[in-house]
């Protein structure tokens, strides 16, 4: 029996990202996910009282900067080379 050759075979796909980079993607979208968390809430039950907790640290400062740190996380897990080797 004759061995096929390779030329009538497809070529293997080529991946543009590695395991290691959908990883940083899942952190990046995790790390997003808890500033949304942290942003939500401090509304009032009732429509004609007002809640000043909205106004809170956590809600204007804190929960922003984490979901910057998010998408930087994400480019960075974009623009990561797994195929980098270490020197």
């Amino acid at each position: 029996m004759k061995k096929q050759s390779n030329k009538n075979m497809p070529p293997k796909p080529d991946f543009v990202f590695r395991k290691k980079n959908y990883i940083m993607m899942a952190i990046g979208i995790a790390v997003i996910a808890l500033g949304f968390i942290l942003m939500a809430g401090g509304g009032s039950d009732d429509p004609n009282v007002f809640n000043p907790e909205i106004y809170n640290f956590r809600r204007i400062r804190l929960a922003p900067a984490i979901v910057l740190i998010g998408f930087g996380i994400e480019i960075y897990a974009i623009l990561l080379n797994p195929n980098k080797k270490k020197e």
